[in-house]
C-alpha cells in the first residue's frame, strides 16, 4: 500500500487553506444560479456565459480538491516548539552572501513561500541546499541566477 506523504506547513498556512476553500465553497451557488441564468437563454451550443459558467464550477471543484487534498496531509509544525542545531523546517536562517551581507530566511512548505517575504519552500533550490546544515556552514547553490553561496550566521525557532 501507497503512503501518503504528509506535508508539513505552518499554521498560518493552514488557516490559509481553510479560508481559501471556504471562499470557494460560497462561490458554488453563485455558479449554479450563473449556469441556471445562461441555460435560460437558450442554445446551449452558443452561449459563451453557460460555457464560461461551466469552466468556473471545474475550476472551483479542481481547487477545492486540491486543497482538501493538502488539508488532510498538513502536518503543522509550531517553530517555537523546535529547538536544535542543525537547520530544519521551520527554522529562520540568517545568511552572508558573497558581499557579507546578512539576509534572513524562514524554511516553510511548498504553499506558504513568498520568496520577497523571506519565506522559502524546503523544496527550493536554496531551501534544499540549507536543510540539515549548521551555524559557520557554508553552502553553495545553484539558481536560475547563477551559483551562490552564503554562510549560515545563525539559526532561530521563531
Amino acid at each position: 500500500m501507497a503512503s501518503v506523504e504528509k506535508m508539513p506547513m505552518l499554521a498560518e498556512g493552514y488557516e490559509r487553506l481553510t479560508a481559501e476553500i471556504k471562499a470557494l465553497r460560497e462561490e458554488r451557488p453563485l455558479i449554479v444560479d450563473a449556469i441556471e441564468e445562461a441555460r435560460a437563454h437558450g442554445d446551449l451550443s452558443e452561449n459563451a456565459e453557460y460555457h464560461a459558467a461551466k469552466e468556473r464550477q471545474g475550476q472551483v471543484e479542481a481547487t477545492i480538491g486540491d486543497l482538501e487534498d493538502k488539508m488532510s496531509r498538513a502536518q503543522i509544525i509550531d517553530p517555537t516548539m523546535l529547538s536544535g542545531d542543525r537547520i530544519i523546517f521551520g527554522a529562520t536562517v540568517t545568511l552572508l552572501d558573497d558581499d557579507d551581507k546578512p539576509v534572513k530566511y524562514q524554511i516553510i512548505g511548498p504553499y506558504e513561500a513568498d520568496a520577497k517575504a523571506g519565506r522559502i519552500s524546503y523544496k527550493s533550490p536554496l531551501g534544499k541546499a540549507l536543510i540539515g546544515h549548521k551555524v559557520k556552514d557554508e553552502i553553495e547553490v545553484t539558481v536560475p541566477s547563477g551559483d551562490k553561496f552564503y554562510l549560515v550566521e545563525k539559526i532561530e525557532f521563531i
